[in-house]
């Protein structure tokens, strides 16, 4: 196997495979693309990859507390991708969009009900705050302010929990958000599926892969390790951009 930029898709509290190919490959940057759920703190679960692991969070990430303390509270917290762009050692310019759009919070194309977690967290019972914040669950919904300091940024590459348009559960503003940084190719995870999106790219503007269930994709995005559900789920027809529903 080889590639520089190992792409995860959910663990769901798998972390061995990751490690195992990481070692193998000799990778220099390993990213998890959300719903991480380390059964420890996250650093201890990835151990000799740590030093060289990022992440965006899912939104099984903040379905308890111990859940959310063993990824925002690890020795890993700054390697959080949400919200910003980091430089790999290769010069690769990498961003991150972790959480998901929820109908409480924002689901496009609805207009979005808060702005941001701390007019969320205003408008919520000091009882349901989680510290100091929006009620736990919604640490991990997606709120305007996020997408809009994104997009004054640029960067060669985007990291998503959900998913672009192409998906048939995705997103058109998430098309929107990759074109206004310039990326050449987007990854996500959450719906845990590969499905092939070649046929869209030129209408996209960018590159786009999933990367299935506990699956391992290359920078150029080449399968190295398979997703749990692939094949079960291969019969998803890719959304391309052109299509009318």
């Amino acid at each position: 196997m080889s590639g520089n930029l190992l792409l995860c898709g959910d663990p769901h509290g798998h972390f061995d495979h990751i490690v195992r190919v990481a070692m193998e490959t000799r990778a220099s940057a390993v990213i998890l693309l959300g719903d991480l759920q380390p059964r420890r703190p996250l650093h201890l679960d990835l151990g000799p990859v740590a030093h060289r692991t990022w992440f965006i969070h899912g939104n099984h990430d903040t379905d308890s507390e111990d859940g959310f303390r063993h990824v925002w509270d690890s020795e890993m917290a700054d390697r959080n991708l949400h919200g910003r762009v980091v430089t790999l050692p290769d010069g690769t310019r990498v961003a991150g969009l972790g959480g998901v759009f929820r109908e409480k919070v924002w689901y496009p194309p609805a207009e979005p009900r808060f702005q941001d977690a701390a007019l969320h967290a205003h408008a919520t019972g000091p009882w349901d705050r989680w510290r100091d914040g929006p009620p736990l669950r919604h640490w991990s919904s997606i709120y305007p302010q996020s997408v809009d300091a994104l997009a004054a940024l640029e960067a060669d590459v985007l990291v998503m929990h959900e998913a672009p348009s192409c998906h048939p559960n995705g997103f058109e503003l998430l098309d929107d958000l990759a074109r206004a940084m310039k990326v050449r190719t987007v990854f996500h995870g959450h719906h845990h599926d590969r499905l092939d999106y070649s046929a869209g790219w030129s209408k996209l503007g960018f590159q786009a892969f999933g990367v299935g269930l506990r699956g391992i994709t290359a920078a150029d995005g080449q399968p190295l390790v398979a997703g749990e559900l692939d094949l079960v789920r291969s019969y998803r027809r890719p959304r391309f951009v052109d299509e009318v529903d």
